[in-house]
């Protein structure tokens, strides 16, 4: 939906009604009674069936008797825009940088001086910060500047004999998560898998962390990540996923460009497909890289 009536924007901004198409969107079949919103809620009926009303009313939500009882779910023409609402952030704190530096600092003594890890850590947060929407920006600060400090020591240092490989598609939310999360599952230890994205979005998209779930693939405490110079110069190989010329290239890498379809806005289905097609290329590429 690409304009929206300002009268059904604050219809959606109140919070009671937010509350009830949270519900809505987390039920197993996308529906829900007044009764049932209303025992969660904690609310009367009469209050909950008049901010249904004015959901309805909006084209919101739809309508759907059931002999004496009533549905109500989320109108597909608002799917996207209630989504984006539900997904609205949390005021993000500033993190406790020198805590961060301190701990790293700890963590890589004899590896890099204090001074290495503070300007990963500041310029990591800085990266980060670009447009920030999630309120755990400290712990992602913290969780980036390691990964790129590991990257670091191994451009650096010499090889562990384990392979290294990057994924990068533009907003490191939908196809190089997909990716990242079949190989971990399927390589164990027997290989080091990192993303980034050359514009990243703020989370994983729900419809990935989904697909992967269906098939036992956790994304664990992921989350998008800008591309930097040093994961790439990490890299045994570089899989990039529609992200044109933006990774840097440096000789003794192979890279790999996969044409695959960008999931974002498609339908379940659609979005299995490109897993599944992710899945058979990410195997292909693990039974190289363990019997190389």
């Amino acid at each position: 939906m690409d304009a929206v009536d300002p009268r059904a924007l604050r219809v959606l901004g109140d919070p009671t009604r937010a509350s009830m198409l949270q519900l809505i969107s987390e039920s197993e079949d996308g529906r829900a009674l007044v009764g049932q919103l209303a025992e969660v809620l904690e609310l009367r009926q009469p209050t909950v069936s008049h901010h249904m009303k004015a959901l309805l009313d909006e084209g919101i939500v739809t309508r759907e008797p059931e002999g004496r009882r009533v549905w109500y779910s989320i109108a597909p023409g608002y799917s996207t825009r209630v989504a984006a609402l539900l997904e609205a952030p949390a005021p993000v704190a500033e993190p406790d940088v020198e805590r961060i530096v301190d701990d790293l600092a700890l963590r890589y003594r004899g590896v890099f001086s204090a001074e290495t890890v503070r300007a990963h850590v500041l310029e990591s947060h800085a990266l980060l910060a670009r447009g920030a929407t999630s309120a755990l920006i400290a712990s992602r600060t913290a969780a980036f500047a390691a990964a790129r400090l590991d990257a670091l020591s191994r451009a650096t240092g010499e090889s562990s004999g384990v392979p290294e490989v990057l994924f990068v598609c533009v907003q490191n939310a939908g196809r190089s998560q997909l990716a990242a999360g079949i190989l971990r599952q399927l390589a164990g230890d027997r290989v080091v898998v990192r993303t980034a994205g050359s514009a990243p979005a703020s989370e994983v998209r729900a419809s990935i962390v989904q697909a992967l779930d269906e098939i036992g693939v956790s994304v664990g405490g992921e989350f998008p990540k800008p591309l930097t110079d040093d994961v790439v110069r990490a890299a045994d190989v570089v899989v990039t996923m529609g992200c044109g010329d933006a990774c840097p290239i440096y000789p003794g890498r192979r890279y790999l460009d996969w044409d695959l379809d960008d999931p974002v806005g498609k339908s379940p289905e659609v979005v299995r497909r490109i897993r599944d097609d992710i899945d058979a290329r990410v195997r292909g590429l693990l039974a190289e890289l363990v019997s190389a």
